[in-house]
């Protein structure tokens, strides 16, 4: 038999060898962790749909964001859950909602954790869309008015990364020009650009409870078949403003994650949704796969496609495995 000179199993041959020769690393400094917080005192309650996330007080969000940054996680994500719900979402903008208290109490306890806030009004509406609805359409000029509101007060509260999530027209220019008519200048923005109609978001819409009344929101989230208009959305998103750009969902998005960033020489982010991983939790319940070496090869197929920042619920037990790796 005539043998090949070239033998790529060479390099695969040890440990040793596989890591020297390794293309793309995962690190705890590229994850960054999703809570959800809400208004009292001594809460954690568990989240049904969603496997070792809670709804937590401001107290415990403090403890919990105690435990991210001894983790070395750099970053958290706030996601509001509000004590009552009206059309407009009216306690997205108070300064003593959940999020902006959380916000002063972590930068208390853990300045050095840098953190962001989900922008969005889909959880403090009685109707659960994203913006203001008036005639049964999403009113976007007047919605982007209370995003820059929504913002400013975060901002104030002393959230470093502002996490426009609604997808409305132009909210990244709004938000901006209002953060920096108030000196708030230093406050970064990382938009979600290219946030998919998905049907991926089911635990996480079961968790924040903000499940459209009715209707669905493809008027304002994009069409899964389109790769293009990602592309127009996140040079929108820069050109206004945008600090850090998004792809959101990341698995079955991972083209797109790529395409960002062959295209744009700015910080790019994926979003591990809740749907995403609750298939993997749900896998490895059922005995069909090995939970963490998925968690892991889950997370650095987002890295491999391009992205910098990985938001996922997965990320306090990948930074428990990687720092044992």
């Amino acid at each position: 038999m005539t043998y090949p000179v070239t033998r790529p199993r060479r390099l695969r041959r040890t440990p040793s060898m596989r890591k020297l020769v390794r293309e793309t690393s995962l690190s705890i400094s590229n994850l960054v962790y999703p809570l959800f917080v809400c208004p009292g005192t001594d809460i954690k309650n568990p989240i049904a749909s969603m496997t070792d996330c809670f709804h937590l007080s401001p107290d415990n969000a403090v403890r919990e964001a105690k435990e991210v940054a001894q983790l070395g996680i750099g970053a958290i994500l706030l996601f509001g859950i509000p004590q009552k719900k009206d059309a407009f979402g009216t306690e997205a903008s108070s300064p003593e909602s959940a999020v902006a208290e959380s916000i002063k109490r972590i930068k208390d306890a853990v300045p050095e954790l840098l953190i962001a806030t989900d922008v969005c009004l889909c959880a403090y509406t009685d109707h659960g869309h994203c913006g203001v609805i008036k005639d049964g359409r999403i009113e976007n000029d007047t919605t982007c008015e209370l995003l820059a509101k929504i913002a400013t007060i975060h901002a104030k509260a002393g959230a470093d990364i502002i996490a426009p999530s609604d997808m409305m027209d132009g909210r990244v220019g709004v938000i901006r020009k209002a953060l920096d008519s108030e000196q708030l200048t230093d406050t970064a923005m990382m938009a979600y650009s290219a946030k998919y109609a998905s049907a991926y978001y089911g635990p996480f819409r079961d968790a924040a409870g903000s499940a459209p009344s009715q209707g669905d929101r493809k008027s304002y989230q994009m069409d899964p078949a389109n790769s293009q208009e990602a592309m127009r959305e996140i040079t929108a998103d820069i050109e206004e403003g945008a600090d850090i750009v998004m792809v959101k969902p990341a698995l079955a998005y991972l083209d797109i994650i790529r395409m960002a960033k062959d295209t744009f020489k700015v910080p790019l982010a994926a979003y591990n949704v809740s749907g995403e991983y609750m298939m993997l939790n749900a896998a490895a319940d059922a005995g069909l796969i090995d939970r963490e070496p998925a968690i892991l090869e889950t997370l650095l197929s987002f890295k491999r496609a391009g992205a910098d920042i990985i938001i996922t619920y997965f990320a306090k037990t990948a930074a428990r495995l990687l720092s044992y790796k």
